[in-house]
């Protein structure tokens, strides 16, 4: 893994560089002192991850990446946590907090390695034109937290207090706590992503958490309607698509 270290201090510089010597798979290819610099270097150096500060001279990270046509995978290291929501909006892998600790770190370059993908044995045939796409998603489990956005409006959700996927237009309205947002993903996109054990695809319209059914009952032409916890503030015979799945 190719790493390019983009931070205005020399000092927060050599850290780093002496963190990432107890990874043998790990190579410092570069440093950059500020975005303009930054910008060169990804150029021509073309690294597969960026250990990125937020606060330079003249640009900021969040700067520097809008400014790209195409960015390497990003783990931000900054001394301030009030940008950790800004960073997931822009797809960062990682946030980390200076003083960066090793086990943190660790954790970083192991969400990397997992984009990146297992790399090619240098006796390896080359591999058919399919295999170059991107690799398949990692799974998240129920304990995995996700960052949702909706408008102005932002959360960090654990994935066991979602208790229902619902396709509302072109967008996939989600159910926790008292919350509706909508995100732009398709049923299929979160039924890749979603653990099986935990997350069923009810049927076309909709994803359950199993963990929050309260109620299974029989319904029209051979279904079944599947009642959610915490969905229905009442009880009712006859639920509409958003309070129950029929399957």
């Amino acid at each position: 893994m190719n790493i390019l270290l983009v931070d205005d201090s020399r000092l927060a510089r050599t850290e780093l560089r002496h963190l990432l010597q107890a990874f043998p798979d790990v190579a410092v290819v570069g440093e950059a002192r500020h975005a303009a610099e930054a910008r060169t270097r990804i150029q021509e150096l073309q690294p597969d991850l960026l250990l990125l500060d937020i606060h330079m001279p003249g640009e900021t990270g969040f700067e520097l990446l809008a400014s790209l046509e195409a960015a390497p995978h990003v783990v931000f290291t900054t001394a301030y946590d009030e940008y950790a929501l800004r960073a997931f909006e822009v797809n960062a892998l990682d946030y980390l907090l200076k003083p960066i600790e090793t086990s943190r770190l660790a954790a970083a370059l192991g969400k990397a390695r997992l984009k990146l993908g297992p790399p090619v044995p240098a006796t390896a045939s080359p591999m058919p034109a399919p295999a170059l796409l991107e690799p398949a998603p990692t799974p998240l489990t129920e304990h995995d937290q996700v960052f949702v956005k909706d408008g102005e409006k932002c959360w960090f959700v654990r994935l066991a207090d979602i208790r229902l996927f619902e396709i509302n237009g072109s967008y996939t309205q989600i159910y926790f706590d008292q919350h509706r947002p909508l995100i732009p993903r398709t049923l299929q996109h979160l039924e890749q992503r979603l653990d099986p054990r935990v997350f069923f695809r009810a049927n076309r319209q909709q994803i359950i958490n199993l963990k929050w059914v309260d109620g299974i009952e029989p319904w029209f032409s051979n279904s079944l309607k599947i009642h959610l916890r915490g969905v229905l503030k009442w009880k009712s015979r006859v639920s509409s698509p958003s309070d129950s799945a029929n399957c």
